[in-house]
């Protein structure tokens, strides 16, 4: 790829989604504008270029831009933080916020199998304290195929084997004449799916009591970073968490948050959350 290409479409990721995609890696803008390019009747990736320079076509630059982010997911990723939420978390903000209800929002959900295996979880083995709770699942992101994708809750067999055991796909799946795995009605409307871009304002998403994005900042440069974490902690109940992937961290990108002394990859906003002596396990 010539530099002028990968310099004209890393600055579109950048723009467009907060990803920095190093020269390293030219070989992903390859691979995930292919499609694309494909569907368009472009010879090359320079004509892909050419066509986002010399019309302007908001819609299709903002295409390109959600191609160019990682889609990498699967079933019960990082399963015991899933665990973990179900059995600590969402039962201690039921408890505080004594309505009954919760809110949990799936920032950068991908193609589904983050909101669905919480969904699972839920609907499985639900801890006595959640039982009869109304909780209100949102998984968003910014590439609007990869949200119908997620919508329509239709998995390849490699995807099914990626963290899915055997009971719960036969419990929660059926197979299709296509030879993909449907998941089952009941637990597609315990779920619902938007576009959205976390560079943006999520006012209009409403307020949660837990917010998931993990493995979603690490792809982004310093200040998209920051950008996220404020935008994030501005959508928390008073007392809600923020959960990251393993090993990311929001220190010294917002003043907004701070680590939860009770949960190890939580935060919470700046100032509140009980200040117990439990160990952040």
């Amino acid at each position: 790829m010539q530099d002028g290409v990968f310099n004209e479409l890393a600055d579109l990721a950048l723009k467009g989604s907060g990803q920095a995609i190093p020269r390293s890696k030219s070989y992903l803008i390859e691979a995930r504008l292919a499609p694309i390019a494909r569907r368009e009747g472009f010879g090359s990736l320079e004509d892909l270029v050419h066509c986002l320079k010399s019309r302007a076509n908001p819609v299709f630059a903002a295409e390109c831009a959600a191609a160019l982010v990682s889609k990498d997911t699967w079933f019960f990723r990082e399963r015991d933080t899933l665990h973990r939420l179900v059995t600590d978390i969402l039962p201690m903000r039921l408890k505080a916020g004594n309505t009954g209800r919760l809110k949990v929002w799936i920032a950068g959900g991908s193609t589904g199998q983050e909101a669905y295996s919480l969904a699972m979880l839920l609907e499985d083995d639900p801890p006595a304290a959640l039982r009869g709770a109304k909780i209100e699942i949102l998984s968003t992101d910014l590439c609007k195929a990869t949200v119908e994708r997620a919508r329509a809750g239709r998995f390849g067999h490699y995807e099914v084997q990626k963290g899915l055991s055997i009971h719960r796909l036969m419990e929660h799946f059926t197979r299709t004449d296509s030879g993909q795995w449907e998941i089952s009605e009941a637990l597609r409307s315990k779920v619902s799916f938007r576009q959205h871009n976390l560079l943006e304002s999520a006012g209009g998403l409403g307020k949660f009591d837990v917010i998931l994005c993990r493995n979603v900042l690490s792809g982004m440069d310093r200040s998209a970073r920051s950008r996220v974490a404020d935008n994030l902690a501005a959508q928390l109940v008073p007392g809600g968490h923020i959960i990251l992937g393993q090993g990311e961290s929001l220190i010294g990108l917002t003043n907004q948050l701070e680590p939860s002394r009770d949960f190890r990859g939580s935060w919470v906003a700046s100032g509140s959350g009980p200040k117990s002596a439990t160990s952040a396990a």
